[in-house]
C-alpha cells in the first residue's frame, strides 16, 4: 500500500507516473517543477486541515493542482505531499548556497542597520547574484555572508547542528527555527549534513542508518526511537530531542527520559539506530 504521505494525489488528480491505477474519475497530471518563495509555509494534509510538515525558501516542489487559491505540492527534498497557498511559490531559479547558520536576516541594504526584511531558518537556500562588503546579493535581498554556504559545504556533525536548535519551541510538525518537533530536529540536522532523510519519526524509523541490539551502548549520533517520537543521542548519557514535555528542544539524561516517556503512556523505545 501506498503511503499517502508520499503519494502525489488526491480526488481530483493523480501524477501521471501513478496514472496506471486511478482512483475514479482522477485525472493524471505532470505536475510543474516550482520553489518556495517564502520564509516558511505549513505543508497541510487538506485544505484548512492540520499542518503535517513545514517548507522553507527556496525548497523545490511539483505543484499538481492549483485550485481556489491553494496548490497541491509534493516536496522534491522528502517527497512529502500537501496543501499550500499558492502566494507562497514562485518560478524555479538557480540556488547556490544555504541558510547554516540557526537562523538570519535577509535586509534591505548590505548594512546591518537597514530594514530587516525576513527572517530565514537554518536550510532554506538562496541565489546569490553578488557580493557587496560582508554580504551576499539575492533576489530577495541582502544576507550577511557569515550565515550562509555553498551548497555542496555540508555539515559534517548532525547532532552538532542539531545542538544549534536548543530552546527552539516545540511545534508539531515544524521545520523551523521558530518551531520544530522531533522528526523535524532529525530531518533539519541531516540534510544539512548530506543524509537522506524522510519528514515523520516512522519513515525516519524504517529508512535511516541500520538497527542496533537492544544492550548496544549508545554513541553521539545514534537515534532512539518510540511510537511518534525520535531523538538523538548526544552522548552516551544524554538525548537531544524536541519535545512536548519541555515545549522545546531540550538536552535530557537518557535513563530519565526513557523512564518518563514510559511512564506518560507512550512506551519503550522501539529502535536503536546508527548512521554511521
Amino acid at each position: 500500500m501506498k503511503d499517502p504521505r508520499r503519494t502525489p494525489a488526491n480526488d481530483r488528480i493523480v501524477a501521471m507516473h501513478l496514472a496506471q491505477d486511478p482512483i475514479g474519475t482522477q485525472k493524471p497530471t505532470t505536475g510543474i517543477e516550482a520553489q518556495i518563495a517564502v520564509p516558511v509555509v505549513d505543508l497541510l494534509r487538506r485544505v484548512g486541515g492540520p499542518r503535517d510538515r513545514q517548507l522553507l525558501m527556496g525548497d523545490a516542489i511539483t505543484v499538481y493542482e492549483e485550485r481556489d487559491g491553494w496548490a497541491f505540492v509534493q516536496a522534491a527534498k522528502d517527497d512529502y505531499v500537501g496543501y499550500i497557498p499558492t502566494s507562497a511559490f514562485g518560478a524555479t531559479e538557480t540556488v547556490t548556497h544555504w541558510v547554516s547558520a540557526p537562523a538570519t536576516h535577509l535586509y534591505e541594504q548590505a548594512d546591518f542597520k537597514s530594514q530587516d526584511l525576513c527572517g530565514l531558518s537554518l536550510g532554506s537556500r538562496v541565489r546569490v547574484l553578488g557580493q557587496s562588503g560582508r554580504f551576499y546579493r539575492t533576489p530577495h535581498g541582502f544576507v550577511p555572508m557569515t550565515h550562509i554556504s555553498l551548497l555542496e559545504k555540508t555539515s559534517r556533525d548532525p547532532v552538532e547542528l542539531a545542538q544549534t536548535y536548543l530552546g527552539t519551541p516545540y511545534l508539531w510538525g515544524g521545520n523551523s527555527r521558530w518551531g520544530i518537533d522531533c522528526s523535524g530536529l532529525v530531518q533539519m540536522a541531516c540534510l544539512a549534513s548530506g543524509i537522506p532523510c524522510p519528514g515523520d519519526s516512522d519513515q525516519q524509523e524504517t529508512e535511516l542508518g541500520y538497527l542496533l541490539a537492544p544492550d548496544t551502548p549508545p554513541e553521539p549520533g545514534d537515534l532512539l526511537f518510540w511510537k511518534g517520537h525520535v531523538a538523538w543521542v548526544s552522548d552516551a548519557d544524554t538525548l537531544l530531542h524536541a519535545n512536548a514535555h519541555h515545549m522545546a528542544v531540550t538536552l535530557e539524561p537518557l535513563t530519565a527520559a526513557i523512564a518518563r516517556i514510559a511512564a506518560q503512556g507512550d512506551g519503550p523505545v522501539t529502535a536503536h539506530k546508527r548512521l554511521k
